[in-house]
């Protein structure tokens, strides 16, 4: 057989090292950029503690590679601008493990680097269908390696791995349908100049402009920062003025806190460096082209970033799928189709789940929001019932 994954992020990765092991099995990785780039490689991210110990318990030498390169995350803290607090909470009171802090090219450096051998980089889709020489609808793919065309046929199995934006899900299906929030995001990368000011993961408000902030390895504080928009428009042009954009974290009435004084500073002094997006979705999606293709991460299911569930529900994806993939497709009676099946039962509720309580999260980030009532209500039981739930029940095969 034949499996071709689309993209080594991070769920291509862990499914390529456990499809490795499948025998007779014929594994590529195909990734766009070169081997020395890392997309995002100037943002950091925090993943959750259920990814955390899906990971832990799908592969731990993986798992112990990506930690050697994080800090643990064991606090959530909200405040006001002006350093007033609102929110504290421990994350071992929710989860069973703390989650991680970590640069984005250093999970894409840890992950690449335990499927080394599988990932052919510089490489870039152009077009799958369906194989014509085939009377099972195997797939054809064409793509272009450092500028030279080729073409992979009879595969058997396809894995989109390839993002938010991914190029299979678009030939195969179109683009999704994205629904707009009517939130700008931005992410920033700076030293760590604050003194100790900023450590773990923290939120701040102004209004319903949130900064967000932690440091992760490499002596570098991760800065991101929102505000309202109307839904569907663009980021405005006023945004990439350093002043502007620091007046909306700045208090009218009280200077803001230390913390958040050096980092109104970094942002005013850095906006040129800022990384851009706006708050939105896309409806899940896991299957296409007659069960041939299994879509993993973002390019299934492109959810808001509040929770930090993007990374963590990939790697739950990645660490079901290829479970379930690696027992499946070394059987003698493999069905590609049933194991796609079975992975879209496994994986929906889960997903929705996750997709709905990120976006019921938000409510602070939007025009007109009270994020003193509704950070508050974040400390009370239903919403505390239902991050237990996000933290602890991972989907496991």
């Amino acid at each position: 057989m034949k499996c071709v994954i689309a993209g080594a992020g991070v769920a291509g990765c862990i499914v390529a090292r456990a499809l490795a092991r499948v025998p007779g099995l014929e594994v590529v990785c195909l990734e766009q950029v070169s081997a020395s780039d890392h997309s995002e490689s100037g943002t950091g991210l925090n993943v959750g503690p259920n990814a955390v110990r899906a990971l832990l318990e799908h592969d731990p030498q993986l798992h112990a590679a990506v930690l050697a390169k994080s800090y643990l995350w064991h606090t959530w803290r909200i405040s006001l601008t002006d350093g007033t607090e609102l929110f504290r909470l421990p994350i071992s009171s929710v989860a069973d493990n703390p989650g991680i802090r970590i640069r984005w090219s250093e999970l894409y450096s840890a992950l690449r680097g335990e499927a080394a051998g599988l990932i052919r980089y510089d490489t870039r889709i152009t077009n799958v269908q369906v194989d014509p020489t085939s009377p099972t609808g195997r797939l054809s793919l064409e793509f272009n390696t450092s500028g030279q065309p080729a073409r992979i046929d009879q595969i058997d199995l396809l894995i989109a791995g390839d993002g938010r934006y991914s190029l299979v899900r678009k030939l195969l299906a179109g683009a999704p349908d994205i629904t707009q929030h009517g939130v700008v995001i931005f992410r920033l990368l700076v030293p760590d100049t604050s003194g100790g000011l900023i450590d773990d993961y923290e939120q701040w408000f102004n209004g319903p402009n949130r900064l967000l902030a932690f440091r992760v390895p490499g002596e570098a504080i991760y800065i991101a920062g929102t505000f309202p928009i109307e839904p569907g428009a663009p980021v405005p042009e006023s945004a990439r003025d350093g002043d502007w954009l620091a007046a909306l974290y700045t208090p009218d009435s009280r200077p803001p806190s230390a913390q958040c004084g050096w980092m109104i500073d970094q942002i005013r002094q850095n906006v040129d460096s800022i990384h851009w997006a706006r708050l939105q979705e896309s409806p899940p999606l896991y299957a296409l082209s007659g069960g041939r293709v299994l879509l993993l991460g973002d390019a299934a299911h492109g959810m808001v970033p509040t929770l930090g569930q993007g990374a963590t529900q990939a790697i739950e994806d990645a660490c079901v799928a290829a479970r379930l993939l690696e027992n499946g497709l070394g059987r003698a009676d493999a069905n590609v189709g049933q194991l796609i099946d079975q992975f879209a039962a496994l994986r929906d509720e889960r997903i929705r789940f996750a997709m709905s309580f990120s976006l019921e999260a938000s409510d602070t980030l939007l025009a007109g929001a009270d994020p003193v009532a509704g950070t508050r209500a974040k400390l009370e039981r239903p919403f505390l019932s239902q991050l237990e739930r996000l933290y602890r029940d991972i989907t496991r095969v």
